[in-house]
């Protein structure tokens, strides 16, 4: 068996996207849960087929477009809305750099 370097490194971040997929239909099969509907009822809901939310929640598997339609049928679109939107910094320098390119800049007054 070859061991892939990718591997070793998701090993030690201890995640693996097997493991955020997995996590991610667990916390949609709560909210489900919560609401009291059937796997159909939220696959209905969604427009997703039954099938393909099975396999969902059991494998984590599913395309963008149909958890995001799980997302709204469960009102739960805000999480979408902040995914990816933390802007990450290396240095103090880049934080500094970013808030001083939002302050207003003010023309030079005409003479």
């Amino acid at each position: 068996m070859k061991i892939n370097v990718n591997d070793n490194i998701l090993s030690l971040i201890n995640k693996t996207p097997d493991m955020l997929m997995t996590g991610i239909a667990w916390r949609v099969k709560q909210r489900r849960l919560e609401k009291r509907w059937t796997q159909k009822a939220l696959a209905t809901k969604a427009g997703v087929s039954l099938p393909s939310y099975r396999r969902f929640e059991s494998t984590g598997e599913i395309s963008l477009r149909s958890l995001v339609m799980l997302a709204f049928a469960l009102d739960m679109t805000e999480e979408f809305e902040s995914l990816f939107n933390n802007k990450t910094y290396q240095s103090i320098d880049d934080i500094i750099k970013t808030e001083q390119s939002k302050q207003r800049k003010r023309g030079n007054k005409n003479e």
